[in-house]
Formats: structure tokens, sequence, C-alpha cells
């Protein structure tokens, strides 16, 4: 019923005149002179409009079209996939694996090896002459299945390099009629990388634990995604069939962000609340990065009596508030700090280092002998390792020098300590101080800071938010954004509740719709009508999933930055507004956000 009011107001423009941030996506994508590349999936797209002969995150043009097309393939194994399920037929596991590995690999700062899409497509290909020739044993009438179903392959790569060129972002805007069905498709698509990323979390780990969630739940994410990827692949879309294909994006998300952390839980236990050191610990050492828990878990499990420390960094920071992993004594701290700052700690970091999800940055001469990619990860000239096959890791980690006692001490100010662990289940726990907190008025706002962090100046912004929020207010955080706040001591409510909760990783946002909807509930009404407030830092393709699923459950006064998506334009901009009075964040003034958020939610 949502959906059909929201569909029909595409013909509708509310014009906004007031920000240039939003002006600014008024473009029109211009085919006239043929670019090297285009790539604007990311926030950080050059001139937020595209990135035209090398990724601003280091991709390069051969490798941008190799993941175009492996996108387009991938959409075609989907339409034969959905084909097959609506036929009662079952599809096999290498195609999922495929699916998902492949899919995972073309989101920022993931895989820069061409050699690897090379082989996904040879993969790709083997795949999906077996489901055409079950689908045709099932009676499905093959002619139906169009456009990307029907890609012919060859291991030719000069003919790969030119069916790459031509199933690019411009080359599929050229076939279209309508520069917004355009627009839609993308974000569905971008959406529905995010949601697959999340969903090879939740994978990996029902691999390790079969009983994290049902096969009926889990068939029914596959049959979802086959159906998305289906949805999206006509090459003259209508907007309105786009735009339902995007908000059903955000309720799949939601589906798989429920079966993550059932899987996260079921395996490592509730996260708890802890104190996580940032000072080092003499010896030998690996530092972890990216998202990937599985990893970490089994790292601890290889290393145990060997000597070596185990550190995490960026997004790897909550793992350390799971009981599963505190049993393990060579856990010791977290090094360095979100993301975009790898290239300075990861070359101070005296160990060996393994790279298990996004984001990887083209690594430095000063420690690429020393980091390792595994699973979609990958980087040219980097040693990839098999799934959870990490014993070179190790041996590198033993040739390295290791921290010396004096790099073991506190040298600054700033403190030494990141307080974690306040997942939905900590948070519900004590839901009761929380509402009597609310009804004496102790606290009055709760504030959503968190999503992915980045190297923009702009994202200061997120940093002054937290500083100013008055001491009746509390910040939630999650995902890479926590960096923006989490070194900050915001004290504690009268009832001594922390001001500042880090609810965990990006792979984490179910937990803060689930705390969101038991508010609503307690308090018989929506979350619209909370005095809550969602600030979010976006970057990739998780966060577009993850704004998709809020749009999907009409969360609505969402503040986002640090720059809008380049993919929109401004009608489908104008129907974001309207329908769910999306903010583009103003940098240079979070006060006056902060005050207008307070102001909404104090009138109710």
């Amino acid at each position: 019923m949502y959906l059909k009011r929201f569909i029909p107001s595409i013909t509708q423009r509310v014009t906004i005149r007031s920000s240039p941030v939003i002006r600014q996506t008024n473009r029109v994508l211009s085919t006239q002179a043929e670019p090297a590349m285009f790539c604007m999936q990311c926030e950080q797209t050059q001139n937020n409009t595209g990135c035209t002969t090398v990724g601003v995150c280091g991709k390069d043009a051969p490798t941008s079209a190799l993941q175009d097309l492996q996108l387009h393939f991938n959409v075609g194994l989907g339409q034969w996939a959905n084909a097959i399920v609506e036929k009662g037929g079952v599809i096999s596991e290498d195609v999922k694996d495929l699916l998902l590995d492949s899919t995972f690999a073309t989101l920022t700062n993931v895989n820069f090896d061409s050699n690897r899409f090379y082989d996904y497509l040879k993969k790709s290909n083997n795949l999906k002459n077996k489901l055409v020739t079950q689908a045709k044993a099932l009676g499905v009438d093959t002619t139906k299945l169009v456009g990307p179903a029907q890609f012919q392959y060859s291991e030719d790569k000069d003919f790969l390099a030119f069916e790459a060129k031509a199933h690019g972002v411009l080359q599929r805007k050229a076939k279209m009629n309508d520069n917004n069905a355009m627009v839609v498709r993308e974000m569905a698509m971008y959406g529905i990388k995010g949601t697959v990323a999340y969903f090879n979390h939740a994978e990996r780990l029902r691999k390790a634990n079969p009983s994290a969630y049902s096969d009926a739940a889990r068939n029914e994410v596959y049959a979802k995604l086959y159906k998305s990827l289906s949805d999206i692949a006509p090459e003259r879309p209508q907007v309105g069939d786009m735009l339902g294909v995007a908000l059903g994006v955000g309720a799949l998300n939601l589906k798989v962000m429920e079966l993550l952390d059932a899987a996260h839980v079921s395996t490592f236990g509730n996260p708890v609340p802890t104190e996580v050191s940032s000072i080092m610990t003499e010896g030998k050492c690996i530092l972890v990065s990216g998202h990937d828990i599985v990893d970490l878990h089994t790292l601890l499990k290889m290393t145990e009596g060997k000597g070596i420390n185990i550190y995490t960094h960026g997004e790897m920071l909550p793992a350390h508030s799971y009981p599963e992993l505190k049993k393990f004594p060579h856990l010791k701290g977290h090094f360095g700090n979100a993301w975009q700052r790898q290239k300075i700690d990861f070359a101070k970091f005296p160990g060996a280092i393994l790279l298990t999800s996004n984001c990887l940055i083209e690594p430095m001469p000063s420690y690429k002998d020393r980091i390792f990619t595994t699973n979609s990860v990958g980087f040219s000239g980097i040693p990839h390792l098999p799934e959870l096959s990490f014993e070179p890791l190790i041996q590198c980690a033993l040739k390295q020098p290791g921290f010396k006692a004096s790099d073991c001490v506190k040298k600054t100010s700033t403190n030494d300590k990141f307080l974690i662990g306040f997942g939905h289940n900590t948070i519900l726990s004590v839901a009761d101080k929380v509402v009597e907190s609310i009804n004496k008025g102790d606290l009055k706002n709760i504030f959503l800071i968190g999503g992915c962090d980045g190297s923009e100046g702009e994202r200061n912004y997120f940093t002054k938010l937290g500083e100013q929020l008055p001491q009746d207010a509390i910040a939630l955080t999650l995902g890479c954004g926590k960096f923006r706040i989490n070194g900050h001591n915001m004290g504690t409510l009268p009832n001594g509740i922390p001001r500042l909760l880090d609810m965990g990783q990006c792979n984490d946002s179910f937990g803060a719709v689930k705390v969101a909807l038991a508010l609503a509930d307690v308090y018989k009404t929506d979350v619209n009508s909370l005095p809550l407030h969602f600030a979010i830092s976006w970057f990739e393709q998780k966060a577009v999933a993850v704004l998709l699923t809020l749009l999907h459950l009409n969360v609505q006064n969402i503040y986002l930055g640090p720059r809008l998506p380049a993919f929109l334009t401004t009608d489908v901009l104008n129907i974001l507004v309207e329908k769910f009075k999306i903010h583009p964040i103003n940098s240079n003034d979070a006060k006056a956000d902060m005050m207008t958020m307070i102001a909404r939610t104090s009138k109710k």
C-alpha cells in the first residue's frame, strides 16, 4: 500500500532551491566523448560526478570495465536462477558462492586485481551453461530471458575488454529513454551489491556454524536476490518499477542483516560492554582489518601458543566484545584508526597484516611485502590466501620484528581505551533505565551518528555534532564512522548509562533498527515520532543498502553526508526529499542541524 503511494510521485516535482549541494546533483551524463572509464558508485567520485580516468579509490580503467562486465554477467545469472526457482528447481551451492564472491569483489576498495575478474568471468560462464541446461530441462521458456541472460562469453581478453566497455554505466544510460529510470536502477544495483556483501558475511558464518539460521530463511534470501537481479535486467526499465525494486532491496537487506546478526550472536555470543586497549604488548604481531570475524576467530585458534599477539584495525574493533573471542588472551587490543588511515597505520605496524573484506587501499612499499588478502579482496602483486588458510601470514609475522618494549607505553594525552559492546541485546537489557531517563527528562534526544568514515574534511561535521550534543542527549554509533566520536569522553546520564554507546560494525546496523522499533513499541508510536535523530555518513554500497532499508521502513528526516550520491538527479532527489525528508548535512554548521533535529521532535 505504501509503495503505491510512493511510485506515482515521480510525476510530481518538488523544486528545491535553497541548497547548492542539492543543485549540484542536477547533472546529465554525457556520452559524447567516451571516457576511459565511468564509475559513480561511491561517495568519493571525482568532482562528485564520476571517475573517468582512474578511480579515486585507485581502481584502473580495465579493472573497472571488468567489474561492470561481471555485474552484467551476474544479473544474467540472477535471471536464470530466478526462472529455475520459479519452476521449483534448486540452485547449486557453486552458483550461490560465485554470485556472492564475485559481486562483493566489485564493491569500492575490495578487489583491484583484473586477473581475478577474468577468473570470475570464466567460472560464471561454466555455471551459466549448467543453469541453461537445468532451465531447459524444467521447461523454462528461454526466449523470454533476454539482455544479460544471453551474454555470450569468450576467453579472448580483447573480446572481453570490448564487451566490458559495452556494459558500463554510460552505455546502459544510452539505451534508456528515461534518465531517472537509469538513476533508480543504479541505486537498486548498488543496494544489491551492499546486500550481497552483508549476506556474504552471514553465509561465511553459517559455514562455520550451520545452525546460525534456518535453510528456509536462507532459501528465502537467495530467491529474493535472484528476483532482484532479474528485475533490474530490462534495458529500458520504467521508473516506477525500479523504485519498487529499490525499496524491495531495502526489505531484503533488512532480512539479511537480521540473519547476519543472528549468525554473529549464535556463533560468538552476545556482545558485552568492553574496554579495548590501544596500548600495544611487546612481541610478534598480526593486524586484522576489514569486517570478517570468522577469519579473526580462525586466526586466533591457529596462533594459540605461537607467541603471536593479534590486534584489530578499523571495523574489526567490535570483535573484542564477543565472549567467544574474549577467551583468547593473545587478542591484545586495537591498533590504528578508520580504514582511510591505513597507509599511516599499516606502515607503523611491525608485523604481518590481513585484509578480510573492504576496505583496501593500494599498499605502500613500506608494508607491501607483509600484507595479505583473503576472501573477495585482491590487489595485483599482493599474496592472496585461500579461505581460512593463514599459515603464510603466520610465518610472515614470525619473521617481522614485532613490538619492542619501548613501543608499549602511552605516548600521548589522548584516551588509550575504546569502550565498545553496546549491541541491541545490551541496550535492550537496560531498556527500563532508558525509558526511566526519558520519562524523568534526563534523556530527551537520541542521536545515531554513524556509517562510513572517509578522508574528506567535511566529515568533521560528525565529530562536531557529537561534541556539541546537550547533556540530556546520548549518541549511538556504529560503522567506521564511530572513529569520528569514539575518542571523546561524553560521561554518563544520571542513572549511569554512558552517553556514547558503540553498537558495533556497519554489519550490525540491524541492532540500531531493533532498538528504534523497540522504543517505538514502548511509547506506542512510530520511529518518526521518537526523539531519535539519524546523522549518517555514507561512503559505499553497504551504506546504500542500509539507506534503502531505512526508506523501506519509512524512516524520515535522515541527515546524509558529507555529499549526496553522484548518481542522484534532481528529480529523484526531490522524491526522496518529499517522501522521506532526506536532508543533506550542513557541513559548515553541525550545531544548526542539531538544533533543527531537536526542534522537530520537541514540538510533538
